[in-house]
């Protein structure tokens, strides 16, 4: 999978391993994941699978967190997440959704098969472990875009290793250096510019 990689993720690290400040980084991260990932559904599934990602990626927060203390770097346990939520998206047939394509799950999976397995996490249960008591509010699936080959947000051919984007666009395999200096108010929401 190919990510960014700026300040702002570094920010949001640090924000949600902080205590009080990580409960309110959650929520704005949650927020900002749904509506960029409802924006690329189809518009008139987009309001039926709100609260089922709400709560996705709620729990996929504390996956990198887990991430992190596990000693995975920021890109990678940010890769974890992603990858879990394409878990999700396909076992849903979302794949409008999805940023990676379906023949490579296997290899995303395989390459972090230790820290899945720790979290009892498979590609039929992204969440594993770290899925709510309640579990995740159901919301219709789409199987029949499974068998649709133009997935049309999906990228191939990363599923080797983890690739950033930098901020000047360069590819950088497995990920930027943590800045020595980060500043946990560039973190999304957590200044008053994102209010």
């Amino acid at each position: 999978m190919k990510l960014q990689q700026s300040v702002r993720h570094f920010a949001a690290k640090q924000a949600l391993t902080m205590p009080v400040v990580g409960e309110f980084a959650t929520g704005k991260l949650v927020d900002l994941h749904t509506r960029v990932f409802t924006g690329k559904a189809d518009p008139a599934r987009a309001d039926e699978r709100r609260e089922h990602l709400d709560a996705f990626f709620e729990a996929a927060m504390d996956s990198y967190v887990a991430a992190l203390e596990a000693d995975y770097t920021e890109a990678a346990a940010r890769e974890i997440t992603h990858v879990q939520a394409n878990f999700d998206f396909y076992n849903h047939g979302w794949t409008e959704m999805m940023e990676i394509p379906p023949d490579e799950l296997d290899a995303h999976y395989d390459r972090y098969r230790e820290f899945f397995e720790t979290f009892a996490i498979t590609i039929d249960d992204p969440l594993g472990t770290f899925a709510p008591a309640g579990g995740v509010p159901e919301a219709p699936s789409t199987p029949e875009k499974l068998d649709d080959d133009s997935h049309r947000y999906t990228k191939g051919g990363f599923a080797d290793d983890v690739y950033v984007e930098g901020p000047d666009g360069e590819l950088l395999v497995g990920g930027q250096d943590e800045p020595d200096e980060v500043d946990v108010t560039d973190a999304p929401g957590i200044s008053d510019d994102d209010v």
